[in-house]
């Protein structure tokens, strides 16, 4: 772990500590053009803030790539536990200790956790970590309304911290670069998708219905596992490694 120099502007301090600590993305996103969105979805004390930090771990390709035999239990899994379960702890850990330094500066921040649903009629978190990626500019939401990166596709897991400290904005929302190709849209066992590309001012369920998603594990053995979506996207399958 490195040590933190008080000299450091803040944003230095947070970065490093957080790349050190073993994120692969790290950026800071400016909030308050989506401010409506985000209260609508998870209430005026989560809307109040102006900067998020978004956070990622990318997904070890050795198990995505196992996900054509789901239904082996010992891939599922091992998808479930590693590719999901540590991986989220992973996040929730750094999310806390990164919290805990902008509090001692003098900041408030609230860590939201990586996979916790807050809506369960609509499925969802307090807020979107896919949305806080996007503002950041590390990728783009593609048709599977996964967050898509350039480099690694969907096989990154995202957490956010939501502050009030002045950190610079570090990128933008990408374009999106899905253009014709319909592969997650193709491959969902339960057509969940309906392939219409993302667009701020559309609803989610324009595009996903995620109630068909739950009933299609649900319906499965307790270890069941899709991943599909996450798996087939071209911008993962070639740019590994």
């Amino acid at each position: 772990m490195i040590e933190t120099n008080s000299t450091l502007p803040l944003d230095n301090k947070i970065r490093e500590k957080a790349l050190d600590e073993g994120a692969d993305f790290y950026g800071v996103a400016d909030l308050t053009e989506a401010r409506d969105f985000i209260q609508e979805q998870g209430g005026e004390e989560v809307a109040s803030y102006p900067r998020a930090i978004s956070i990622g771990i990318r997904i070890m390709d050795s198990i995505v790539d196992q996900l054509p035999h789901r239904h082996e239990k010992g891939v599922a899994v091992n998808y479930h536990h590693h590719g999901y379960n540590i991986i989220n702890r992973r996040l929730d850990l750094l999310a806390s200790s990164l919290s805990s330094l902008i509090q001692s500066e003098g900041y408030s921040a609230l860590p939201l956790p990586a996979s916790e649903r807050y809506d369960d009629e609509r499925i969802c978190a307090v807020m979107s970590h896919k949305l806080a990626a996007h503002l950041a500019g590390h990728g783009w939401i593609g048709k599977s309304c996964l967050l898509i990166t350039p480099k690694f596709g969907p096989r990154v897991r995202w957490i956010t911290i939501l502050t009030d400290a002045p950190l610079e904005i570090t990128g933008s929302p990408r374009d999106e670069h899905c253009g014709e190709c319909t592969d997650c849209v193709d491959i969902c066992p339960v057509s969940a998708f309906t392939g219409v590309p993302f667009s701020e001012e559309d609803p989610r369920e324009v595009r996903y219905d995620a109630a068909k998603c739950e009933q299609y594990l649900n319906s499965g053995e307790e270890w069941s596992v899709c991943g599909m979506c996450v798996y087939i996207c071209p911008h993962g399958l070639r740019k590994k490694g």
